[in-house]
């Protein structure tokens, strides 16, 4: 059976409505502490199971997210971006894990988001992840490639410890006829072409492996082209597959697509931002869902809009890139915090930027789903 693509469409997004009960609450002028002093972290996800649960790796709770140094402009902290582990203590703080991977190792100048998935009966660690640009090269591009690497977890009295990784490999490479081939050189955050965000998923029906990922269409009328692309893992590799979504003249980035099942439905969660809206469309920044009797598709929006998770209106870029668990425990990352009413282009210079950047995780919300209808809760 081949997958059924869903157009995301301009009447969609006119159906948005206001709604309260999809805000979440405002985060405070005094921000939230950091995961790891000095270091700022987005895009933050758990390592899970093969079977999609959230791993018991060496008793703790780890998740990985992109990382920086807390210094500058924190718009340029994807120019640096490497992936860090944390691991969840009972107090409910965390320990830093350290580096995913050895200085030099990874395939670009950048690493991007991805998933961790740990086999317990073989304590094998499996990494999907973005390579954003290309290793050695002069100076800095937009090229994205999903590739993948596996490591072997040990257990020791200072927590887990990753080694022996094996050679990086592209996962699954762009066709150029589905998905864009993004070698971009030049760009900014927002509005650059996709190839980017895997996420694996083992469908609990018929017990088939899949990659997700964010795109962008090929063959579009419109530079708002985005995508969530499909590929399905056989004995050689992932094949790609017709998109599970388009979004042509409605938006130009899907982003960090992921399903969680929820009683016998498939749940496609993703976030965009208002900034990435076609000109013509109005939608907030937020976290998206839209369900289906079958993972292959085809999708309809919760809420008529899609829209299940926003920043409360009055702070409308405090927070970004939500990541949902199979019990619909949803965390993002505080992004610009306490404007009062600003918007982060008036803000006079990089000092006054990082001083409202928050770079760490948002606190627990719950998404709860009934039928077509969905809200958040605190978790």
């Amino acid at each position: 059976m081949g997958v059924t693509t869903t157009r995301w469409t301009r009447d969609h997004v006119a159906a948005f409505r206001e709604d309260p009960a999809t805000w979440t609450p405002v985060i405070g002028d005094e921000g939230l502490p950091r995961l790891v002093e000095h270091t700022d972290f987005w895009d933050l996800w758990a390592v899970r199971t093969p079977l999609g649960a959230v791993a018991d790796v060496c008793g703790r709770e780890v998740w990985a997210g992109l990382s920086a140094p807390a210094s500058g402009d924190p718009g340029s902290r994807h120019d640096q971006a490497r992936i860090r582990l944390v691991a969840r203590r009972a107090d409910g703080g965390w320990d830093h894990l350290g580096p995913l991977f050895p200085d030099g190792a990874s395939a670009g100048t950048r690493e991007w988001a991805g998933s961790l998935v740990h086999d317990p009966a073989t304590a094998a660690l499996t990494c999907y992840y973005t390579a954003a640009g290309m290793r050695g090269e002069a100076q800095q591009t937009f090229r994205q490639r999903i590739m993948t690497a596996t490591a072997a977890v040990t257990c020791t009295d200072r927590g887990p410890v990753i080694s022996d990784w094996s050679a990086h490999s592209e996962a699954v490479v762009a066709d150029g006829e589905r998905y864009t081939v993004v070698d971009q050189t030049e760009g900014q955050p927002g509005f650059i072409k996709a190839f980017r965000d895997p996420f694996p998923f083992r469908d609990p029906v018929t017990g088939e492996d899949y990659l997700l990922f964010t795109a962008s269409m090929p063959h579009a009328t419109t530079d708002f082209n985005g995508a969530i692309g499909l590929a399905r893992r056989t004995p050689s590799g992932f094949d790609l597959l017709d998109p599970l979504m388009t979004a042509d003249g409605v938006n130009n980035e899907l982003e960090r697509p992921h399903v969680v099942v929820h009683d016998g439905r498939y749940v496609l969660f993703f976030s965009t931002q208002a900034r990435t809206f076609h000109p013509d469309c109005v939608g907030p920044t937020g976290l998206y869902g839209w369900v289906s009797d079958d993972l292959l598709g085809p999708y309809e929006p919760l809420n008529g809009s899609g829209l299940v998770l926003r920043n409360p209106p009055s702070e409308p870029f405090q927070a970004y890139s939500w990541y949902v668990l199979p019990d619909l425990t949803t965390t993002g990352f505080v992004d610009s915090f306490a404007l009062h009413g600003r918007h982060p282009e008036d803000f006079a210079g990089p000092e006054e930027a990082r001083a409202h950047f928050g770079g760490t995780m948002t606190p627990a919300s719950r998404v709860r789903v009934d039928g077509m209808r969905a809200w958040v809760e605190p978790a």
